[in-house]
């Protein structure tokens, strides 16, 4: 059976992030997308010039709207903008008895814009990271919704992934991207033990969007597999694939896209 999954997410008009690159990454991995729009962006490769919210009751009618007539296998969360937002959503996701939740906690671009205010970091914190199945944050995210100090460590890193596995999820992968180092480690931790997940550093200024595109990549793998750890690992390897080959495309003077369909075009 193909899967069917849903992106609650903003816009980005270059494709590289938001809605736009996790139904690529849906469609690339075998899975049918369906989107919601949460909120509006001006961005391109280079940055964000503005944002547009949507307001919250319109999104929560996309998402009752949809779920009355589509049968949804998995959910993925990304930018969502304000406090009335998330707390909309979270109240729909509990309507609707979502299990297969793969939050995304956007909060800075690529170019380093923040996206989400600091009263919707709370209501997430306290709506929606308890009824995820898995959380993704980098270090900057898991630093603000922690609280903490700057993570510089791998040491550090498994701390955190403890904590935030204490704020409620049923896993957690904390991305270790902004590490330096030969190898970028993620560390995946379900509360009683923890999981390295290593792969080559990629060398390429083509990063934008690939917090959104793991998240994606593993709510749309999550159905196909037995068990979460597997979904993530498939979902690394194609993120790793996919910058790997993201040279080939031409997409903007800044940070460009990863190349999501590296294995479907040639």
């Amino acid at each position: 059976m193909i899967p069917n999954v849903l992106s609650i997410a903003g816009i980005d008009p270059s494709g590289g992030a938001g809605l736009l690159a996790d139904l690529k990454t849906f469609s690339a991995l075998g899975a049918y997308g369906t989107g919601v729009v949460a909120a509006l962006t001006a961005q391109n490769t280079q940055g964000v010039t503005g944002l547009h919210p949507v307001p919250a009751a319109f999104i929560a009618q996309q998402i009752d709207t949809l779920f009355a007539d589509v049968r949804i296998d998995a959910v993925k969360l990304g930018m969502l903008g304000q406090a009335e937002v998330v707390t909309t959503v979270a109240a729909a996701l509990r309507r609707h008895d979502v299990r297969r939740l793969v939050l995304d906690p956007v909060m800075i671009s690529t170019s380093g814009h923040r996206l989400l205010t600091p009263e919707a970091i709370d209501a997430l914190r306290r709506e929606l990271v308890p009824l995820a199945e898995i959380i993704t944050p980098n270090l900057p995210e898991a630093e603000a919704l922690l609280n903490c100090p700057p993570l510089l460590s791998l040491a550090d890193m498994r701390v955190a992934a403890r904590a935030l596995h204490q704020l409620g999820p049923r896993l957690v992968v904390l991305k270790g991207g902004h590490l330096d180092g030969a190898e970028s480690v993620d560390i995946i931790d379900d509360g009683l033990s923890q999981v390295e997940l290593t792969a080559p550093r990629i060398v390429t200024k083509n990063t934008h969007g690939t917090g959104c595109t793991l998240s994606a990549a593993i709510a749309a793998l999550l159905p196909r597999h037995d068990h979460p750890l597997d979904a993530i690992r498939a979902a690394k390897a194609y993120l790793t694939a996919a910058l790997a080959a993201s040279d080939q495309l031409e997409v903007g003077k800044g940070h460009g896209p990863v190349h999501h369909f590296h294995t479907l075009w040639r």
